[in-house]
């Protein structure tokens, strides 16, 4: 496959989550990434994950998803030479990505304006919670903090239950892509003559997803409110109990709802004047949903939902996450890619691509998600050092 970042060389600062999400989706697109870590611990998402054992090795499963395809070298930014490695690095690269809190990087003497000065052309994404400046900016910030604040969880989960946080860290992930695509925008920037210092605020990028909430209220001037798995535009638009699991149904449209009243045996619900309208179904919401549960009692979620399918209705299954995995839909698409006997692993691993097929196939990445430090003497080499200046910058702790 001919990817279009092949000739971009990324350095990764990054820990967890959102940077390394963001040049997760760099690495899949071509570019070559290079993950810079501390020395002796690395990347903190090498600890963290559902196996212990693993954590252990420094190659949790946390990192494992979101850094197949990278190169790894252990630099100690803290030394002077260290510093020096780097910013060759710098010379030789197109991008910077790191989320460690605003003005870390300008006290260690490699923020973007000493950077820039060894690349004039660079590009560099700087992701924190609250963004470069304002009142927040330099407190920390992980993604339940954002969620919390962003509204994300005053509006997740019903009345009863509100506020309630999205079930995987939905922010972080936000934070991610949005970095992925500012770098990638300013990479189709051929033109430029100088860099980008690209500023993502995690806060700021999870609001930006959430459009017709904040809109409801900046133009209409609702406040926004928990509805569970309600949608706030339609009804019948939610999930709904049948005789066995849960379904879903979006019957967002006129001829959708009145789809589903003859599905269900029931067209004169499409005339009842609680529900003829769209408006007089968002008022009369219960009452509705009560007289489809009621018939949809009758058969269970898998029966119902290609049934309305079929009548031209967007319905489907609850899935749990190994159900979603292990269907056609997914497995069949390249979604998932296998990795045989990765290194510091021991075992076969899967994990999941991107979200998209380039020329109808889905990109990947030849390499498994590197050991901490396994690229080190080969990209000093690179840089010119010899084995044996190597070694004195291993003993000096540099490296």
């Amino acid at each position: 496959m001919q990817k279009p970042l092949r000739n971009t060389r990324v350095l990764d600062l990054t820990n967890v989550l959102a940077g390394p999400f963001c040049c997760h989706q760099l690495a899949h697109m071509g570019a070559e990434v290079i993950k810079v870590e501390t020395p002796g611990t690395g990347d903190l998402a090498r600890q963290l994950g559902a196996d212990a054992e693993l954590n252990q090795r420094l190659m949790g499963v946390s990192f494992l998803a979101q850094n197949p395809g990278k190169q790894s070298i252990t630099i100690n930014l803290k030394h002077a030479h260290g510093k020096e490695i780097f910013r060759k690095l710098v010379r030789s690269a197109d991008v910077v990505v790191e989320n460690f809190r605003p003005g870390v990087m300008d006290r260690l003497g490699l923020g973007y304006e000493t950077l820039k000065q060894d690349n004039p052309r660079l590009i560099y994404c700087a992701i924190s919670g609250f963004g470069q400046d304002g009142p927040l900016a330099e407190l920390p910030a992980y993604d339940q903090i954002i969620q919390g604040m962003s509204g994300v969880m005053s509006i997740t989960g019903n009345p009863q239950t509100a506020p309630y946080r999205v079930g995987y860290p939905v922010s972080d992930t936000i934070g991610g892509l949005t970095a992925a695509f500012a770098v990638a925008a300013s990479l189709a920037d051929h033109q430029r003559t100088e860099g980008y210092f690209i500023d993502v605020s995690m806060l700021e990028a999870t609001l930006a997803t959430m459009g017709w909430v904040v809109s409801n209220h900046l133009i209409a001037g609702r406040a926004p409110v928990p509805m569970g798995n309600e949608n706030m535009t339609a009804s019948p638009s939610g999930t709904f109990r049948t005789g066995d699991g849960l379904l879903n149904i979006a019957a967002n449209k006129q001829e959708q709802f009145e789809a589903v009243c003859r599905v269900v045996g029931k067209p004169e619900l499409a005339t009842d004047e609680r529900f003829a309208q769209r408006q007089a179904r968002l008022a009369n919401r219960a009452a509705l949903t009560a007289a489809l549960e009621a018939e949809l009692a009758s058969k269970a979620a898998t029966e119902w939902w290609p049934l309305l399918n079929e009548a031209g209705v967007p319905a489907g299954p609850v899935l749990s996450v190994p159900d979603t995995l292990a269907h056609p839909q997914v497995r069949d698409r390249g979604m998932i890619g296998e990795f045989a006997d990765a290194p510091g692993v021991g075992r076969d691993i899967r994990v999941v691509r991107t979200g998209f097929k380039l020329n109808r196939e889905a990109p990947a990445v030849d390499t498994p998600p590197p050991e901490l430090g396994q690229h080190t003497r080969a990209i000093l080499g690179s840089l010119g050092y010899s084995d044996a200046d190597i070694d004195q910058l291993s003993q000096e702790r540099a490296i």
